[in-house]
């Protein structure tokens, strides 16, 4: 399978272009299928047909392209390096994944794949490659627009089920995560309970320091996942979120210094946490 040397926007001839076009729109509907499966797995089919739907969408591009080979025989190319990106939505938490956020991936993985277009016409060595590109880009282009349009019904759908959602509170949850630490800690074996009640008393101080002293507010506490603070590692990644959007947010040096350590102690928490099949 060749592997092209010059810079991706650089297409030879109609049959690169549409090999490369075809290899895209695949990379596309394997990542989508992935993260459909994983929701169903994790039992959460709003969001697996979320991802079927971005699938199906990807599968018409394709057919669009294979209509446009013709007799061709597509031949197999290496993509310089993926343009494909799931940001994450394959690892994080499916507690902490919404619509909205399935959406904005894909308009950014759209929006990508326009650029990419838009370079080769620029690019082009003829005519003929060139009206092909700017075609295709084109076509991205107008996937943007829908998507940003569903992105835009999900971001409203989100606001009016925050509306009606319970807000969250940062010693609540840390005194919530040391609780369930220390649950854990009492299955698992003498080293890593040792290290899981060492977190565990962590969290029991953060919890107390911020009731006595409360930090800068951040939105994301304006609402809390469903289900976030039943289990333990939606309810670090969640914890982590915090504390790396108030290191932003604080307006003293101390008070960014106090959230960027409490986010160290989180990513370590995490480390350990995720170890364990029991997480």
């Amino acid at each position: 399978m060749p592997e092209k040397k010059t810079e991706p926007w650089t297409m030879a001839s109609m049959d690169e272009l549409l090999a490369f076009a075809r290899a895209m729109e695949q990379e596309a509907i394997d990542g989508y299928v992935s993260l459909a499966a994983r929701m169903r797995a994790e039992n959460r089919p709003d969001l697996a047909a979320v991802f079927d739907r971005l699938t199906a969408e990807e599968e018409g591009h394709l057919e669009n392209v294979d209509r446009w080979l013709g007799d061709r025989t597509p031949r197999p190319v290496v993509l310089p390096k993926p343009l494909f990106d799931d940001e994450g939505a394959g690892l994080v938490a499916q507690e902490l994944l919404t619509s909205y956020r399935a959406f904005s991936m894909a308009v950014r993985n759209e929006e990508r794949a326009f650029v990419f277009w838009s370079y080769a016409a620029a690019h082009a060595p003829n005519d003929e490659i060139r009206l092909a590109a700017e075609r295709l880009a084109m076509d991205e282009l107008g996937h943007v627009a829908t998507l940003r349009r569903e992105r835009r019904r999900a971001f409203h759908a989100m606001r009016h089920a925050e509306a009606h959602a319970a807000k969250g509170k940062l010693p609540v949850l840390e005194r919530r995560l040391s609780s369930l630490l220390m649950k854990l800690a009492a299955s698992v074996g003498v080293p890593v309970a040792e290290r899981l009640r060492a977190h565990s008393a962590e969290a029991a101080e953060r919890a107390q320091l911020l009731s006595r002293e409360p930090s800068a507010e951040t939105p994301l506490l304006q609402h809390v996942p469903d289900n976030v603070s039943e289990r333990l590692v939606p309810l670090c990644e969640f914890l982590l979120d915090c504390y790396l959007d108030l290191a932003e947010r604080e307006r003293t040096e101390a008070g960014r210094k106090q959230a960027q350590m409490f986010a160290g102690d989180m990513i370590r928490c995490l480390q350990d946490v995720r170890a364990l099949p029991t997480s």
